[in-house]
């Protein structure tokens, strides 16, 4: 019974890192004129923090995806590794905002505008940290 937990804890993690990556394809913010998804946020002309914040949520998280499929001595690491990835590509992603205007409003009334992808998101990274500090 306690390894059926342990593998539970393990999906755990996977699931967290889908929900991100999921999360990420779906309306993130949504505003009086648009929707934006993850995509909207990598804009690769004007490459800001924006940008590299959005990359870092997306690669984070799909970096800990693909690790959840490969067995190595150092595996529980780089799984916290990915996740803190992603979670500051979220952080680097906020501060971002202010420096641009349609972000700007955004950030203003950040929740305001948070839509399904955000939850998403927020909800992933949360189960993937709770799979990860109890599996073993």
């Amino acid at each position: 019974m306690a390894k059926k937990k342990a593998n539970l804890m393990g999906y755990l993690y996977l699931v967290g890192m889908a929900l991100v990556v999921i999360g990420f394809f779906c309306p993130v913010f949504k505003g009086a004129l648009a929707e934006f998804n993850g995509w909207d946020f990598l804009n690769f002309k004007n490459f800001d923090f924006v940008t590299v914040g959005g990359l870092l949520i997306l690669i984070g998280a799909v970096v800990g995806i693909v690790l959840s499929f490969v067995k190595s001595k150092k595996e529980k690491m780089l799984k916290l590794v990915a996740i803190l990835v992603s979670i500051a590509g979220g952080i680097v992603l906020i501060i971002g905002f202010n420096d641009n205007v349609v972000y700007k409003m955004i950030a203003e009334a950040f929740m305001k505008y948070a839509n399904v992808g955000f939850y998403m998101i927020v909800v992933g990274w949360v189960v993937a940290l709770v799979g990860h500090f109890t599996s073993k």
